[in-house]
């Protein structure tokens, strides 16, 4: 084929550029393309762990419901206010329902880990997460290897529990 290509000219050599253009431009909409549905599945509400957000309920709402409890919780406040709390990594639904049963908000929530000023350790299949803003610290995060988690959970209760005696 480079023969026959070389023995063709300018005019030949442009239309094989230009069909090479034309199909990494066809490749890149496809890229685009399979990726957009990721990005339409993420979360009416977004909530980092362990973070709370605001969301406004509307009028005459009697209950609220979590679809998955372990992902995020919920709290109604006065004036119409619901708190909505990270509490673990993934995608679920909230509700609102008022005294019929009847719908009057749906939304998804979906829970990420925090994005700036993490450092993730990895050692062999042991996983330590820091914090790192200004000083990494350690970080209680799902995910980390049961010792690291435990003992850093166990530094985190007696320090609260020392802060909370000292009145």
């Amino acid at each position: 084929m480079a023969l026959f290509l070389a023995g063709c000219g300018r005019q030949v050599r442009c239309i094989v550029a230009c069909r090479l253009a034309f199909g990494i431009a066809a490749l890149a909409a496809l890229i685009a393309t399979l990726a957009a549905p990721a990005i339409a599945h993420a979360g009416d509400i977004d909530i980092v762990l362990d973070q709370a957000r605001l969301v406004k309920l509307p009028e005459r709402v009697a209950s609220v419901v979590v679809g998955n409890p372990l992902i995020a919780d919920a709290t109604v406040q006065a004036g119409g206010l619901l708190v909505i709390t990270g509490k673990g990594y993934g995608l679920t639904n909230l509700l609102a329902l008022d005294r019929a049963g009847t719908g009057l908000m749906e939304k998804s929530v979906e829970v990420r880990g925090p994005r700036a000023d993490v450092i993730v350790v990895h050692r062999g299949v042991e996983r330590e997460t820091y914090s790192c803003s200004p000083d990494c610290q350690r970080r209680i995060t799902l995910g980390d290897s049961p010792a690291y988690f435990d003992a850093t959970i166990a530094q985190t209760v007696t320090r609260n529990s020392q802060a909370t005696a000292v009145k």
